[in-house]
């Protein structure tokens, strides 16, 4: 049996009509005929699971009125009546014809061609059906052709009641409502399609009529909105959020794509669209993105298109020059990348430790495996043990899900680079040793090490023997640490390579910020002779800083204004003092504020460590610096 149920509502001699055709259709539709009209019809339909009615008459068009689901009215055709008309003249003489409603039209004018005399009249209610064949007896109409109710009255009155409709009537209107229910199950296949696709997204979607009220709501937009769908339906979008209004969209017609919105504490992305259906509005769409999740999916898709791991972009020809001290230290390095055990390099700030420790692992045989960076002094102790070994899910408040693999591990087969390895606190230069020793890891929170295959390459500008000898750094570590060394020179220390130096940052800049280098070309000699003397404490670094300074402001050098360089570089004309090593001017400072804090604190020394986050054996080192 299918699935389709209709119930073809009759009595009275439709009745036995829609009995006699209904088995016909049991391999299609489940057809029950219910005996009913009217107020008890419709209350009997309201507690069934019903896909189309059928029925007939003035009975049919009250179930239209009083139902939700569609109703399929049995409808007279031409020769329905002629038949019915013959049986009549075969009985009586004086015939009067009575429909539901107005007679049609192709009847009267049948009754006007060939002058048959017959009465017609039509009715509305049951109560008109009764006066009007009081009305046909009192005119002597010997039989009535009619629909049930009306024919059974007319028996009643002592007339002969002839039935109007017959089975082909009732066949047609029964496949009428089987096609009926075929079609609104496949529109609601479609719908539950749609809804299950529109549940899904991710995205707020939200359908309005031409009045504007919601028709359609997902459940994303419905926690835009901050109110359940079933709250929103019905309503006019602009009263629930006016900020989201589709007024102007069902007014023009037009799309709107893309437009920023405020709606309480979020920021929305809004898309607006009218809907057409066979060329005219019906109504309008609002489509709604967070802001927030698009700034999610743009880093996820930024993270995807990068790198499947961290590489090394450097070789060691892009270590600018060709004076003796840089050339060493690149033919050092280059000795280095042929083997495996840890490498120290040393130089001040801006010098090119991690250029130099790119270079390295892309001459190993490591450079088409990961090249893992961080800066040791970036992060504080805490925040610094997480990133270099990891955790394990639940190690704390705030653990990632499933856990979080440090940097050594992301590492594996390939190189780490720890720059600013003398900033690393004393606790974590243990877990280091114990690394670089075993070559395992153990995640906060975990009880299994993890083995690793990684080449350490450690950078710093600090003179780590004094921190050893200074118990600032831990000697073991020293040496495991500088197995393998190389030194690079400050810039003050290679000054016959500045006009290479100059050359390449010169094209590097003006290609970066898009501008030419041409209008420094007349004055490029005297920039060379001036910068010649300078101590470049910044050292390369410093230089392209300047570079770029220059290449920006080129026009006002080459105005020939006498005090342009002057104001553009006026650190070149300042008195230079007499260059200290960095180590010394750092300490030199720390002693100073040491000095300082403990003096604020009172003398109270353990005070003073929590205030400057050092040990007390670091305090007092400082101390004695200061004297």
């Amino acid at each position: 049996m299918s699935g389709t149920r209709i119930v073809a509502v009759g009595f009275h001699r439709l009745k036995g009509l829609l009995q006699a055709v209904a088995p016909a259709y049991k391999a299609v539709a489940d057809v029950d005929v219910l005996d009913r009209g009217f107020g008890d019809a419709v209350a009997e339909l309201r507690r069934r699971e019903v896909d189309v009615v059928v029925a007939a008459g003035s009975n049919g068009a009250y179930l239209r009125q009083h139902l939700d689901v569609p109703v399929v009215l049995v409808k007279v055709g031409g020769f329905d009546v002629m038949r019915a008309l013959g049986r009549a003249r075969s009985v009586a003489q004086r015939i009067a014809l009575v429909t539901y409603g107005d007679t049609p039209d192709e009847v009267q004018q049948f009754d006007r061609l060939f002058g048959l005399g017959i009465v017609q009249r039509s009715y509305a209610t049951e109560e008109d059906a009764r006066g009007l064949v009081l009305e046909l007896k009192a005119q002597g109409i010997e039989a009535v052709v009619a629909p049930g109710l009306v024919a059974d009255l007319a028996d009643e009155a002592g007339m002969v009641g002839v039935f109007l409709y017959s089975q082909d009537a009732v066949r047609e209107a029964i496949d009428d409502a089987v096609e009926m229910a075929r079609i609104a199950r496949i529109e609601a296949a479609k719908r539950e399609r749609i809804n299950t696709v529109l549940d899904r997204l991710t995205d707020g979607v939200v359908a309005v009529d031409l009045q504007e009220r919601i028709e359609n709501v997902n459940p994303a937009m419905a926690r835009l909105l901050g109110a359940p769908a079933a709250e929103l339906l019905g309503r006019k979008l602009s009263e629930v959020a006016p900020e989201l209004s589709l007024s102007t969209t069902l007014r023009d017609a037009s799309d709107e794509a893309e437009q920023i919105h405020r709606h309480g504490n979020r920021t929305l992305v809004a898309s607006r669209m009218p809907i057409l259906e066979q060329g005219r509005l019906t109504g309008a769409v609002l489509t709604c993105q967070d802001a927030v999740s698009i700034h999610r999916v743009d880093r996820h898709l930024r993270a995807r298109q990068s790198p499947r791991h961290p590489t090394a972009r450097y070789e060691l020809e892009h270590l600018i020059g060709s004076g003796a001290s840089i050339t060493s230290a690149k033919a050092r390095a280059a000795h280095c990348a042929r083997s495996q055990a840890t490498v120290l390099i040393v130089g001040e700030s801006g010098t090119g430790k991690e250029l130099l420790a790119q270079g390295i692992h892309n001459a190993s045989s490591r450079r088409r495996q990961p090249f893992v960076a961080i800066n040791c002094a970036a992060f504080p102790e805490a925040l610094l043990e997480g990133e270099l070994f990891g955790h394990d899910e639940g190690a704390f408040t705030g653990a990632r899900r499933g856990g979080r693999a440090g940097l050594f591990e992301a590492a594996h087969t390939g190189t780490i680079f720890l720059d600013e390895v003398g900033e690393m606190p004393v606790s974590l230069q243990t877990r280091l040793l114990r690394v670089l020793q075993e070559r395992e890891i153990l995640r906060i929170g975990a009880t299994e090490p993890v083995p690793i295959d990684v080449r350490v390459i450690a950078a710093t500008h600090r003179d780590l023997k004094a921190m050893v000898a200074a118990g600032e750094f831990r000697s073991d570590l020293y040496y495991r640490l500088n197995i393998l060394s190389v030194t690079l020179p400050p810039l003050r220390e290679r000054r016959e390579d500045l006009p290479q130096l100059w050359g390449h940052l010169l094209e590097k800049v003006s290609s970066r910020v898009g501008m030419p280098a041409a209008p420094l070309e007349p004055v490029w000699q005297e920039l060379l002779a001036q910068s010649a003397a300078y101590a470049w404490p910044g050292n390369v670094r410093e230089l392209e800083n300047i570079v770029e300074r220059l290449v920006v402001h080129g026009d006002e050098l080459a105005s020939g204004a006498p005090q342009a360089l002057r104001e553009l570089v006026p650190e070149w004309f300042q008195a230079t003092p007499p260059v200290l090593p960095l180590i010394e001017r750092r300490r030199s400072h720390e002693a100073r504020h040491t000095r300082d804090v403990l003096a604020a604190c009172g003398g109270d020394r353990t005070l003073a460590c929590e205030k400057l986050g050092i040990s007390r054996t670091t305090l007092w080192r400082r101390l004695q610096e200061a004297v």
